[in-house]
């Protein structure tokens, strides 16, 4: 993979990436992104299933819970290793004896100080002796992190009522612990309950059912951060449970720890994966990576770890380059309680514009960035090869025929001569036009009437020069009802040799080309078709020879969202 040269930050590297913005009262406001989930790989992750896992505090132990091989039980405590954060895990070692039994052990969740590992003692039986119910809460503890791990504690009566209860989550101050339960009073299938105690050396009180979050559905597995403002959890909302594949990682914020949790949101599909089960959350205590667990492909076993950075959206202006400008907007509204600046304490934000926003900040001054909603990026400023990159995220193509890079002679940067007869861009699947709204533009100098710009493989022309009059001309429509096959025309001409920025937008019920920036053409349709192919770019859906693209084509880009007239505006730039 080849990145661009200069400044880059770090979003650019992760991949697909989808804003979420937490903006309603009694929420933290910081707005963030989440990066590209990748598995963590061997050794950790194997052929054998993982049920849970927690990392510590300074980020250098992973605990998690297997039943590969070298265990005493159906489920085992293990822990990895690293000597930095920047170096890859050892291979993962069995806690051993007494702390694992012949019985299950689920979902760890180590303390602060790295003395007590809560966990749970799985789904099925038979379940470890000494507990309340067929399902407990249970701490195995050492005086040292030197030390091993004694022999596991029931956490008693009050967190065990004889009902299922799982998936323990321990706060970072010790005074807090989240868990899933069967509590009376219970709104769903489970519901989440946090219970506190006064010092570390006090009981846990009561649980109480954290009633703004839970549904009627099935909620489990939480997981707060480390400043107790971000309640990462699994949901089976709105649909109910039928299997463990309808597990999906939503997330709830607040602005202070003695404020309620928000609406829940749950998290992009790319992070969710559509079919396969995203479990066992678990934030770093810096805010910075999201781990999970899911069976989704890619991985090594029947359920690995994974982990996604999350990322705060440092581009106040959205100007696409962090800078003094965005330093000017945060000194504007310094020691205010303003959701656009409040990105520190990374990456949830604290209620107010203070040092740790600037300190975020300022590690990414004088970076590029590129919008959440760029899918794909083909800026065709290549000097040689066979390969376009995407510069967005992992949709780079292949460069076919003959085309000529021209470093020099493009509208933005370089561009990709095409000679009209067999020249054009293969890309893998992008985006299908049924997902909902998106938007298309490329820059384009030449062509001829009836050559295309861009095309989805065996779909519909999105972008040619019309037969005839060589105006913009999109193809792409519903199959069906009274509209089926109308082609929506302008009358811009943009064969006459001069460059022109060409763009097709579609927010759900109409689509508009657009011509350097202004709408030139619109008109509704009740759908478009489904296509999952991959895109042409410089000849048409089927590689008709008439339809090769002879002229220069230039900063092809794909947004997953309808660009109103300002974004458009904004391209100029």
């Amino acid at each position: 993979m080849k990145w661009l040269n200069g400044y880059r930050m770090r979003l650019v590297l992760v991949g697909f990436v989808a804003a979420i913005v937490i903006g309603s009262s009694g929420r933290a406001n910081a707005d963030f992104m989440f990066g590209t989930p990748q598995n963590l790989g061997p050794p950790v992750n194997d052929s054998y299933g993982v049920r849970g896992m927690c990392i510590s505090r300074d980020g250098l132990s992973l605990y998690f819970s297997s039943d590969q091989p070298g265990g005493y039980g159906g489920y085992d405590l293990w822990i990895a290793t690293r000597e930095t954060t920047d170096d890859n895990w050892c291979d993962p070692v069995n806690l051993g004896q007494p702390a694992n039994t012949a019985y299950n052990a689920w979902d760890p969740s180590i303390s602060s100080d790295g003395l007590t590992l809560y966990f749970g003692d799985g789904f099925s039986s038979p379940w470890m002796p000494g507990g309340y119910g067929d399902m407990d809460l249970w701490i195995t503890t050492r005086n040292t992190t030197s030390e091993p791990f004694g022999a596991p504690v029931n956490l008693g009566p009050t967190l065990n009522n004889g009902g299922p209860n799982e998936w323990p989550c321990i706060a970072a101050d010790g005074l807090s612990l989240y868990c899933s339960g069967w509590f009376p009073g219970t709104l769903g299938l489970c519901d989440l309950w946090i219970s506190t105690r006064t010092s570390i050396d006090a009981d846990w009180q009561a649980p109480v059912n954290l009633q703004t979050v839970n549904s009627p559905s099935g909620d489990g597995a939480p997981d707060i951060s480390a400043d107790g403002l971000a309640l990462f959890f699994i949901s089976t909302r709105p649909r109910g449970f039928t299997s463990i594949d309808d597990f999906e990682l939503w997330m709830t914020t607040r602005r202070r720890t003695s404020e309620p949790f928000g609406e829940p949101v749950k998290l992009p599909p790319h992070v969710n994966t559509e079919h396969y089960s995203a479990l066992f959350p678990n934030v770093s205590s810096d805010g910075s990576t999201l781990y999970f667990c899911s069976n989704r492909p890619g991985g090594f076993g029947g359920a690995d770890i994974w982990q996604v950075p999350i990322i705060p959206i440092v581009d106040f202006n959205s100007d696409g380059i962090v800078d003094a400008d965005d330093m000017c907007i945060l000194i504007d509204h310094w020691g205010e309680d303003h959701s656009l600046c409040d990105i520190g304490p990374m990456p949830w934000g604290d209620g107010v514009v203070d040092v740790q926003d600037l300190v975020v900040l300022a590690e990414h001054l004088f970076e590029e960035i590129l919008s959440p909603n760029l899918i794909a990026h083909w800026k065709l400023d290549e000097t040689e090869g066979n390969i376009a990159y995407d510069s967005a995220r992992i949709n780079d193509a292949a460069v076919l025929g003959d085309p000529v890079w021209q470093p020099e002679g493009g509208q933005v940067g370089g561009a990709l001569q095409f000679d009209g007869i067999d020249d054009y861009v293969s890309t893998d699947f992008v985006l299908d036009p049924t997902d909902g709204p998106f938007s298309v533009f490329a820059w384009v100098k030449g062509g001829a009437p009836g050559q295309v710009i861009l095309s989805q493989a065996d779909g519909s022309n999105w972008l040619r020069a019309a037969p005839i009059s060589g105006t913009l001309q999109s193809e792409l429509n519903e199959l069906v009802g009274r509209n089926a096959n109308k082609n929506l025309s302008s009358s811009a001409v943009i064969t006459n040799g001069d460059w022109h920025r060409v763009g097709l937008v579609w927010d759900g019920t109409n689509r508009a080309l657009c011509v350097d920036d202004v709408e030139v053409a619109r008109g509704t349709q009740i759908g478009l078709p489904v296509s999952i192919n991959g895109l042409n770019i410089g000849t048409d859906k089927n590689l008709d020879a008439s339809s090769f693209f002879s002229g220069l084509i230039d900063d092809v880009r794909i947004y997953n969202k309808a660009l109103n007239a300002e974004e458009i505006a904004a391209l100029a730039q």
